[in-house]
């Protein structure tokens, strides 16, 4: 397990994460949402836990993406309530350049909660083949690809440690030949 500061890549074995916040970090299709799901689907986590952006829009603003910058406001004050609490707060959306996970950083600082990052660090191929797989008509492959070569030059794991994130965890996924529910046996939630 790692140590304050520390990094794993997660392939076996069973990674207990702090409480706090936990930023999803991935592009579109790199199994977040699937990820996150079987999280509550097994009980790892409570539902309340996740603050997904793409939910709140849906929710709140039958998806108009002209409603983003008061779809992140509730999404922060969401967090922020559940940090406030003592509890574990899942931030899912792309989070894959620094200005998004600033915001979430600094929104954690102010309730003295740790960040713990999950990377979705798959190949291009497979997040193309999962995004197909998708067929959503929000977004298209060319816009996939450009938030991987984003993460890619904006996620590495030495960039989220200086940015703050206490702990980075590297989710298997498809391209490891892992499945969501066999990625989120791996983890557990809520440890002080």
């Amino acid at each position: 397990m790692p140590v304050h500061g520390g990094f794993v890549s997660v392939h076996g074995g069973l990674v207990s994460v702090h409480r706090g916040l936990v930023v999803l970090v991935g592009p579109p299709a790199s199994g977040k949402t699937a990820f996150r799901r079987e999280l509550v689907a097994q009980g790892r986590i409570d539902p309340e836990a996740v603050v997904s952006s793409d939910d709140i829009r849906a929710e709140l603003f039958a998806g108009s993406p002209s409603a983003d910058p008061e779809v992140f406001d509730e999404r922060d004050r969401r967090i922020g309530a559940r940090l406030a609490a003592g509890l574990v707060a899942v931030a899912e959306s792309t989070n894959v350049t620094p200005e998004a996970r600033a915001r979430l950083a600094a929104l954690a600082r102010r309730f003295g909660a740790p960040v713990t990052v999950l990377r979705f660090a798959q190949d291009e191929d497979v997040l193309l083949r999962q995004h197909e797989e998708r067929a959503r008509d929000d977004m298209s492959a060319a816009d996939v690809s450009a938030y991987a070569a984003v993460m890619r030059r904006h996620a590495s794991r030495d960039q989220l440690l200086a940015e703050g994130a206490a702990f980075v965890h590297d989710v298997p996924g498809r391209g490891q030949g892992v499945t969501a529910a066999e990625a989120a046996r791996r983890f557990t939630f809520g440890r002080p």
